[in-house]
């Protein structure tokens, strides 16, 4: 039986991560501090139906302040998942949080798992943010990355730990960097889930910007399917991936995509742009596909339709 933690256990990607270890019979030890940064209610939904599973055992409490000596003893897996997250909020005040939850905590779990014997892989959940705006595209994993935002500051320090823990003390990590993931229980800090309830509640979208930028979105079962290769392909330890949906879209065209989804004209509302949001993204995944076979599944368009449905049964 193959033991695994997954932190940011109620999360977007987290909750979705966790269903599928559990179809895979592996035990699954879920750790969340469901915190307020967007309402814990919805992360209490998203593993309310996993309580009743065999093999899932759910933990309440902050990364940086648990027994991880006795939490990793005989595990094989850590997806670390957990993350402050968002690029416009970590300006200001809300910073600390950031440095908290992105680093110290990154920090943590590693200086715990230099020790634990069992640990054959340590999967991070890292982000295209590190790369800011990348003089290249699509990015490949050996440009310089030069965030923009102070959350790609801390992911990118989070990383470079991971990369020092590994080559001082052997700590068998992997970082995916994930361009803008989607889908079913994506966060409601984020555009696409913005936009649909918007739709539903008949107001205008908040457009950053002129809606020329572009981006990679990458559906949420393609960014589950990269964690589980990057957790067993031995060739994947101590590597950096990118880890896209093989699209790379103009928003004003996602938003057409939009309208035909939903059936009706959507309303614009233009507000000017945000700090530290990269103008254009694009993943070169040419990398995870030779080593983690790793091959995008899910179209634009069917994973919007299902975000959609999903969107509609939330509200």
């Amino acid at each position: 039986m193959v033991k695994v933690i997954v932190t940011g256990a109620a999360g977007f990607i987290g909750s979705q991560l966790i269903e599928t270890l559990l179809q895979q019979d592996q035990e699954v030890i879920g750790i969340d501090e469901f915190n307020d940064y967007y309402d814990p209610m919805l992360k209490r939904k998203n593993v309310a139906h996993l309580h009743w599973q065999p093999g899932f055992t759910l933990i309440e409490g902050d990364v940086q302040f648990l027994d991880w000596q006795t939490l990793l003893k005989d595990v094989d897996v850590v997806y670390h998942q957990a993350a402050q997250a968002g690029v416009r909020a970590s300006w200001g005040k809300s910073f600390r949080d950031y440095t908290e939850r992105n680093i110290n905590a990154t920090q943590v779990l590693l200086e715990a798992a230099k020790d634990a014997k069992n640990l054959k892989r340590l999967v991070f959940a890292s982000s295209s943010s590190v790369y800011g705006d990348a003089e290249t595209l699509p990015t490949h994993e050996g440009i310089c990355p030069q965030p923009v935002s102070p959350y790609g500051i801390t992911k990118l320090a989070a990383e470079l730990l991971c990369g020092q823990y590994y080559k001082n003390f052997g700590v068998p990590c992997v970082s995916l960097r994930y361009f803008t993931v989607y889908g079913p229980r994506q966060r409601p800090d984020m555009a696409f889930h913005k936009f649909f309830k918007s739709i539903l509640q008949n107001e205008a979208i908040p457009i950053y910007g002129d809606g020329q930028q572009t981006r990679e979105f990458t559906f949420v079962s393609d960014v589950i399917a990269a964690n589980l290769a990057a957790a067993t392909v031995p060739q994947a330890v101590g590597e950096i991936f990118n880890i896209g949906g093989g699209s790379r879209v103009v928003l004003a065209e996602v938003l057409d995509t939009i309208e035909e989804i939903v059936g009706k004209p959507i309303k614009r509302n233009h507000i000017e742009k945000a700090m530290g949001d990269a103008r254009h993204t694009a993943a070169d995944v040419s990398k995870a596909q030779t080593i983690l076979g790793y091959q995008p599944q899910v179209s634009l368009r069917d994973g919007l339709t299902q975000e959609w449905q999903w969107i509609k049964s939330l509200y």
